[in-house]
């Protein structure tokens, strides 16, 4: 079960990757709220945040936390953000929250990737949450069909529409013992914007919230 105090730990302890005048990059879900909160009580010290979703776009902003572009700010020194599921090579699965595209963009143009997860998440091979891929609507039943020779069980997440206008397909029955080889397979698909695995960009630090 999720953990509401794992996941305000996890989030605090990101705050130490945090510098001065930075641009920072923010990704979307739960757990992000709670570092998004903490980022406020030292908004004077930031530049400014970039980041993955309107979602968190409209709580940076309520927060008085200037947010810019990534075209504008260039390459990030941090990015924090959290995960669905997390194995022990800080490989991840992320999507939940449909913002996989541009955390995804956010997480490429970061030096430093910092997952805040409650400890719920981590798992020793990923695959039972399951997987989503962001996909051009007219190719979605293209792309099921696809995934279905790759062993899945994909399921449109009908009245989901992603930040960029695109539709979501859940991949289910996945045991992922080689996420970056699934993820180019994937990534090969054409129709496909994105698949919800980060494992040739992986996490280069995961905190986990647990208990002191």
């Amino acid at each position: 079960m999720a953990n509401e105090g794992g996941k305000r730990r996890a989030a605090r302890a990101a705050m130490r990757y945090v510098e001065p005048g930075m641009i920072v990059g923010v990704g979307t879900g739960s757990t992000v709220a709670y570092f998004i909160d903490a980022l406020a009580e030292r908004r004077g010290d930031i530049e400014a945040a970039v980041s993955s979703s309107e979602q968190s776009t409209r709580l940076l902003k309520a927060r008085g936390i200037d947010v810019i572009d990534l075209n504008a700010s260039g390459e990030l020194a941090l990015y924090v953000d959290g995960a669905d599921e997390c194995d022990p090579q800080r490989c991840l699965i992320k999507g939940g929250g449909a913002a996989l595209t541009r955390e995804k963009i956010i997480a490429a143009a970061s030096r430093q990737f910092v997952c805040i997860i409650d400890p719920s998440k981590r798992v020793d091979v990923l695959g039972k949450f399951p997987l989503p891929v962001e996909v051009i609507p007219m190719a979605r039943s293209h792309v099921a069909r696809q995934l279905v020779l790759l062993g899945g069980q994909p399921v449109w997440r009908d009245g989901v529409t992603t930040d960029n206008g695109n539709w979501i397909l859940d991949v289910h029955n996945l045991r992922i013992t080689d996420p970056v080889t699934l993820e180019s397979a994937i990534n090969q698909i054409v129709g496909v914007v994105t698949v919800g695995l980060f494992a040739a960009r992986r996490a280069d630090v995961v905190l986990t919230g647990e208990e002191p």
